[in-house]
């Protein structure tokens, strides 16, 4: 594929065809040549809306790049209902793939029950892998929208399933065969499976009618990023326990062997929620199947921290997510 800019008209009808039915009656319109905006009826409901770029993968970017964007909307307790697409390719980049990218987008959105309602797709030297950005929109109810500052002292901080699910995931398909040299092919393998347990929609979507106080899905950054936004973002701090914090075996064996910190990992798949009943809402959780713990308690000083055994620590403000780590490795691999 050797052209710059907007992809010929013939190849967009081809892909378009992923996205001739629709899901959702509040979907009026449908993607279409010449078509630049979609329209939505939501009657009595709120039109939640994020935005997300897949940059930091390569593998199952499709698939990731829906549950990110759609994982925001759960951490605000909205349901999707319709998502654009963006897609920027570099020259070298061959039709297949792009085709690909898009057939693994509409498969996540179909689990999600989410219409592909519009977006742009281009070949450009400006980037050297292949970038998705996805906007998605969302349904709430007005009395049940749960933002990330709501959070307040004594609410109890509440994780579901396991830290860095994604991370590990993504760092199995980023250094496959150097790790399975390491630790073996059917760790790899495992870690590999984990990319299809990345949407926290359920959870979400339980903990906000269950009247959560906050929420914030944890991406780059991981646990730790998490709780120091999250109390960021109300004003007040907290004090978790890394030992109530969860981690596969995956996980640990995985950033054991790259040296890596798996609280410092993005970690989408698991949310981070706030209540005054922790017990009741982690109960609420298991009995829809959820794995979920409290892993500690937001405080009324405006500072964060860790107990590790003996010793307390401050947690410090996020930075390079420890993916970015693992990606100048596989530059010394190659």
């Amino acid at each position: 594929m050797q052209m710059i800019g907007k992809l010929p008209n013939h190849k967009l009808e081809k892909i378009l065809t992923h996205f001739s039915g629709k899901l959702r009656d509040e979907v009026l319109t449908k993607p279409v040549i010449g078509e630049d905006c979609a329209v939505l009826n939501f009657g009595r409901d709120l039109c939640v809306v994020t935005t997300d770029p897949i940059t930091g993968a390569e593998s199952d970017i499709g698939t990731l790049a829906v549950h990110i964007a759609c994982n925001d909307l759960a951490s605000s307790g909205a349901e999707p209902v319709g998502l654009m697409v963006t897609l920027l390719v570099p020259p070298e980049t061959g039709f297949e793939e792009i085709y690909e990218v898009m057939g693994q987008i509409k498969k996540e959105a179909d689990l999600v029950n989410a219409d592909i309602i519009g977006g742009h797709t281009e070949v450009t030297d400006a980037v050297t892998r292949m970038v998705v950005s996805i906007t998605a929109l969302g349904k709430a109810r007005e009395n049940k929208v749960v933002t990330t500052s709501g959070a307040r002292p004594d609410d109890d901080i509440i994780i579901t399933k396991y830290a860095a699910t994604e991370g590990t995931a993504i760092l199995a398909n980023l250094l496959g065969e150097y790790l399975e040299k390491r630790i073996g092919k059917e760790t790899v393998a495992k870690a590999r499976r984990l990319i299809g347990s990345i949407s926290v929609l359920k959870e979400g979507l339980i903990a906000a009618e269950f009247g959560a106080a906050s929420m914030h899905d944890i991406t780059e950054g991981g646990v730790l990023g998490a709780v120091w936004e999250l109390c960021r973002a109300s004003g007040f701090g907290a004090v978790v326990f890394k030992d109530r914090i969860p981690l596969m075996d995956e996980t640990k064996v995985i950033c054991e062997c790259l040296g890596l910190d798996p609280l410092r990992l993005i970690s989408s798949g698991s949310m981070l929620i706030t209540c005054k009943d922790g017990d009741g809402l982690v109960e609420r959780l298991q009995e829809s199947g959820i794995q979920s713990c409290i892993i500690g308690k937001i405080t009324q000083e405006a500072s964060c921290f860790i107990v590790d055994g003996e010793k307390t620590l401050k947690i410090d403000p996020p930075e390079s997510d420890e993916l970015y780590k693992a990606r100048e490795l596989l530059k010394g691999v190659e």
